[in-house]
């Protein structure tokens, strides 16, 4: 963490100096703002931490409630939710007070007494093979409330509308403000007064029936199928042995998903209650729960569950719906106004942890777009690939949940082999860790002419870290920990052997880095330039480096020592990036968007092709 570059800090540093439209911050609504955010669940909430960075972009956030969210349906927390926790600098927190899931076991019928289960097969999670962060357990209520701690303690100091509900809107052609909205104020002295108020953008974020997406036009494509859950997070006394380990059961009697929850003693349960009449007409959801407590113990058996305390529960149909457009001008020439995230465009079932996840990288894809369209650094075409980009995952999560939801389903009779839960969970661990996420070419994704210079970043793909050695002070960290939601572009310039042709980049850099940069503003605000040697950290002077790595910060221009990095092993690590990311020797440069995902790969004399680049996604300052 980085602080003092503003001046001495003795409080927090964490909560930073409000800026813009942080300063008096207006208690009411305003007349008209940049940025509407309609819902603070998690889509919504990561939106308005990335936006806080944006002080000077006015953006309200309301919400029907009249307050947090006490208690969230949701729990699952894939490795790149985590991830993206880090960056908004509350991954170790978070993971303090999580259930970390580190197996997840199988059980299914006893051959030689089929109305009993037994454990099949233990496997490791995912998680602990694919990355440096874990895949957790905790409660949706607690991910908003860090994400909300960010909005607030940002320099925009955004905070939650509560108690406004969305009416309607209209988006004209015309003004600075075009899109018009109608809430209604449901709590608090002014309860049952309506008004209008004007929004440059709009981001629906207001959960399956979103009020947003009826606004515009647009619709949900898909259907429920016809089986049903029961779900329960619950206190219990159990003789089942795996009751704190994840696990899938199948029997004779059904199938249940069990998953540990944070605090060690609540757990979730999903409950197989079979397939579903065709005239059923959504009654199987009025189940009372103490027919899901007893399909339960049934299930279980010879196990059985002694509830002591119920938390929370539903019935549900399996749904898999995408929307037909995730903004209002899909289909259309013109920019969006109305952006639609989470829920709103993408619903399917709980059991593979992906909703809450997959939601807020549609808030992560789209808040650092609309702070660069809002503050003249991109043009207003950036914000069409918001759709273009996301629309194509959730279809991906679609087709994965539809697969995994069927596999759970499964009856004893349909299951050939064993272990093939138990695979297909392992084999296709990176699509719900959320690291198969690829985004096509685009204005933000160059080519792959050059990809074979860094093999180990895929381009379109997320920028996976490896630890690297801080010249400054020869620390082992991980080189893409450093880079945080903060909007800006990041360029790892990995140097070339003897380090020559580093140093004739940096000076051919310098004039497009400047050129993309406001005049008043510190020299590395839009772009994060780092330089990773192949030497011994002790091996470099650091201060004999390009001065484009050594910038100044903040009013008193104080030089940034953390922008130099080596790949050698040392002490500390055996790590060397440029071996476990297949980097060239001859160097390379890897340019990595604000969101962290590989945006271009070039080698270090493609100084022109980099301008080119840049020149479709910035608008000169």
């Amino acid at each position: 963490m980085q602080f003092h570059h503003h001046g001495y800090v003795s409080q927090d540093p964490r909560v930073v100096a409000a800026a813009g439209t942080g300063i008096d911050r207006p208690a009411d609504l305003p007349d008209e703002m940049d940025v509407l955010i309609v819902g603070s669940g998690p889509a919504g909430m990561l939106l308005a931490a990335q936006m806080s960075q944006y002080p000077d972009v006015t953006t309200r956030m309301i919400e029907r409630r009249d307050g947090r969210l006490v208690l969230g349906q949701a729990d699952g927390i894939q490795p790149r939710s985590v991830e993206t926790f880090q960056a908004f600098g509350f991954a170790e927190r978070i993971t303090a007070e999580a259930y970390n899931i580190a197996y997840m076991n199988f059980w299914g019928p006893d051959p030689e007494n089929p109305g009993n289960i037994i454990r099949t097969t233990r496997t490791e999670d995912y998680g602990l093979k694919i990355s440096e962060f874990p895949h957790l357990i905790v409660n949706q209520a607690r991910v908003l409330d860090y994400f909300a701690e960010a909005a607030a303690d940002g320099p925009g100091r955004i905070v939650p509308d509560y108690g406004v509900e969305f009416l309607g809107l209209t988006v004209g052609d015309d003004g600075d403000y075009p899109v018009e909205v109608r809430v209604r104020y449901v709590a608090g002295e002014r309860a049952g007064k309506e008004r209008t108020i004007r929004a440059k953008y709009v981001a629906g974020c207001d959960g399956a029936r979103s009020g947003v997406r009826e606004a515009i036009g647009r619709t949900h494509v898909g259907e429920f199928s016809a089986h049903a859950w029961g779900v329960m997070d619950v206190l219990v006394n159990t003789d089942f042995p795996d009751w704190r380990t994840k696990c899938a059961i199948n029997a004779n009697a059904g199938n249940i998903l069990h998953i540990p929850r944070e605090g060690g003693y609540l757990s979730r349960v999903y409950v197989d209650l079979g397939e579903v009449a065709a005239d059923d007409n959504h009654q199987v959801r009025q189940t009372p729960i103490e027919a899901v407590i007893d399909k339960a113990n049934e299930i279980l058996h010879p196990y059985s569950l002694d509830v002591k305390e119920i938390a929370w529960s539903s019935v549900y149909e399996v749904g898999h719906r995408v929307t037909d457009g995730f903004d209002d001008a899909f289909g259309s020439q013109r920019s969006p106004r109305v952006f639609l995230t989470g829920d709103a465009c993408h619903t399917h079932s709980a059991k593979a942890g992906q909703g809450m996840n997959v939601s807020m990288q549609d808030g992560f894809n789209l808040g650092w777009k609309l702070g660069s369209v809002l503050t003249g650094l991109s043009p207003e075409s950036l914000l069409s690939t918001y759709s273009a980009e996301r629309q194509p995952v959730a279809q991906q999560l679609i087709d994965f949940d539809r697969e995994w939801s069927s596999l759970m389903a499964r009856k004893p009779e349909e299951i050939s082999d064993p272990q093939e839960l138990s695979n297909y969970y392992l084999a296709t661990a990176e699509f719900p860790s959320g690291f198969m996420t690829h985004y096509t070419p685009s204005a933000i994704t160059g080519s792959d002419a050059h990809q074979a210079l860094a093999a180990g970043f895929p381009l379109g793909r997320r920028f996976k870290s490896v630890e690297v050695v801080r010249v400054c002070d020869g620390n082992v960290v991980h080189l893409g920990h450093h880079a945080k939601a903060d909007g800006r572009w990041r360029l790892y310039a990995f140097a070339d052997a003897s380090g020559d042709r580093l140093v004739e980049w940096a000076s051919a850099v310098s004039p497009l880095v400047a050129r993309y940069t406001p005049a008043d503003a510190d020299a590395d605000a839009v772009f994060d330039v780092k330089a990773i040697y192949q030497q011994a950290f002790e091996d470099i002077e650091i201060l004999s480096t390009p001065s484009l790595f050594l910038p100044k910060s903040g009013p008193l221009d104080l030089t940034d020592w953390e922008k130099v990095y080596t790949a050698a092993p040392n002490a500390w690590t055996d790590a060397d990036i440029f071996a476990e990311r297949e980097l060239s020797r001859d160097g390379v440069v890897v340019v990595v968007r604000p969101d962290q995902y590989v945006a271009a790969v070039l080698p270090l004399s493609g100084v022109s092709e980099l301008d080119a680049f840049l020149s479709g996604a910035f608008l000169p300052a």
